[in-house]
């Protein structure tokens, strides 16, 4: 009889011990884990300073400055809307250690002030500033600055220098590297602004003219001597009106406009109906706001432009001219 309770005793406490093994083995599992996580999240490499910015294309422009002297990382990610974001928890734990936050301006990020709160005291940078903005024309919106400025190889050429400062703010001891890459880089966009110039020449002046979804190409249209047209003047006012649909169809038809376009952040479905009721073309998708994958057709700024460019040639040189 004794020796059954010793038994049974022993069972129980080989049992107890048991949940003790295994809340012990499964704490230190989730401890580890967690570690991991964390790890994941914080360690920027101590070695280099970190800097974010607002979102992808961005990310290109300062990365061909930094070269391997900074990290760089965007908050948002390939195909996201940048006005209007709505950013995470996940997106503020990514500025631990963050030693500068790179932002276009000119209202583009109407979410930032917002951002600026959650994550604490960080330098930030406006790249737009000192730049003159053109203004939109029309709409609720008239007057107001465009903020995509760096649709314009030309202004892109002054987002590099403002990276270049600020990196050399940040890292003076990089100063050299910063300013080569800087001019590097830049001379890579008089090239780019040469060839586009030279693609954009090929379509008749009678075509030039380009239909959007949103007013994202006014600074090139400016460059390059075309006029524009589009359903809303930026994607945080994306909702679509039958009023706005309706003076578009008139624009294309009155200038017998053969191809229009969309961007990538964006539904297409409203201008493929304009394209429809209008009997033009709907000739494919922008990038704008935003680059595509590493596998798309615009993972890089100069990528993108092309991208865009190819397509505004290809769109408005094809169809023969109506006499």
């Amino acid at each position: 009889m004794i020796d059954k309770k010793i038994k049974i005793s022993s069972g129980l406490i080989n049992k107890k011990n048991k949940v003790i093994y295994l809340f012990i083995f499964l704490s230190l599992n989730i401890f580890g884990l967690t570690g991991c996580v964390n790890k994941k999240a914080y360690n920027h490499n101590n070695e280099k300073p970190y800097v974010l910015t607002t979102f992808t294309i961005l990310a290109d422009l300062a990365k061909n400055v930094a070269g391997e002297r900074i990290l760089v990382e965007s908050i948002t990610k390939p195909g996201a809307e940048i006005h209007s974001y709505q950013f995470t928890p996940s997106d503020i734990v990514k500025t631990k250690g963050a030693k500068l936050i790179i932002q276009n301006g000119l209202g583009l990020e109407a979410w930032i002030s917002k951002f600026m709160m959650s994550a604490g005291d960080i330098p930030k940078v406006k790249l737009t500033d000192g730049i003159k903005p053109l203004l939109i024309d029309g709409d609720a919106y008239a007057g107001k600055p465009n903020p995509h400025a760096w649709m314009s190889p030309k202004r892109a050429m002054d987002y590099v220098d403002k990276i270049a400062d600020a990196f050399m703010k940040i890292d003076p001891e990089g100063v050299t590297e910063y300013k080569s890459n800087a001019s590097t880089y830049k001379a890579k966009l008089e090239l780019l602004d040469k060839e586009l110039r030279d693609s954009l020449s090929l379509i008749p002046k009678e075509r030039k003219f380009l239909v959007t979804c949103e007013g994202a190409f006014t600074y090139l249209a400016s460059d390059y001597g075309m006029k524009e047209a589009y359903l809303w003047p930026v994607n945080s006012e994306s909702q679509v009106t039958p009023r706005r649909m309706v003076k578009l169809i008139k624009i294309i038809k009155e200038n017998k406009i053969p191809t229009i376009f969309c961007e990538s952040t964006v539904s297409s479905e409203a201008q493929m109906e304009v394209a429809k009721s209008s009997g033009a073309v709907f000739g494919g998708t922008f990038y704008v706001d935003s680059l595509s994958g590493l596998n798309g057709p615009a993972p890089t700024y100069i990528d993108l432009l092309r991208h865009n460019v190819g397509l505004i040639t290809q769109g408005l040189s094809l169809f023969p001219l109506e006499k």
